[in-house]
């Protein structure tokens, strides 16, 4: 699939890195399908970019990089909705953003992906333990300028 975005131009995306979010993204409701870029062979940060306006990317990670405890409580009925029968055969992602001169990852947001039917949702979880805010990476005056 060709995917067209702002920030790489065209992007040729093998169809196992399309994830349907039948309920959209907060924010982004109608917004519902989304081509998830790898921009390095590192893995540490992908781009989860919107098929449907080319505008609209999010920068994601893998939290357990970052915060080795973390682990998002799914209900059962968000299991069903995702055809999940094990969180063994699902990704978490967490969306990223800078703040101040900080990269932080919404810990109380993440997004579960069932890498079998590549159906996605992002939750909202209640356990305080995770911010909207956590800190992974303070940047030095150099990335600052280039970011």
């Amino acid at each position: 699939m060709n995917v067209q975005t702002t920030r790489f131009g065209t992007v040729e995306v093998d169809d196992s890195r399309i994830l349907e979010f039948p309920s959209g993204l907060l924010g982004f409701s109608s917004y519902t399908q989304y081509a998830l870029l790898q921009p390095d062979n590192d893995g540490l940060f992908f781009w989860l970019q919107s098929t449907e306006a080319a505008e609209l990317a999010f920068v994601v990670t893998d939290p357990s990089t970052w915060v080795p405890d973390y682990q998002a409580t799914v209900r059962k009925e968000q299991m069903e909705d995702l055809q999940l029968s094990t969180l063994e055969t699902a990704q978490t992602f967490v969306i990223v953003n800078k703040y101040d001169q900080t990269l932080t990852v919404n810990l109380q947001g993440p997004i579960i992906v069932n890498l079998a039917n590549h159906q996605a949702m992002q939750l909202v979880l209640a356990d305080k333990r995770w911010t909207t805010r956590h800190e992974i990476v303070r940047l030095t005056t150099q990335e600052r300028l280039t970011a």
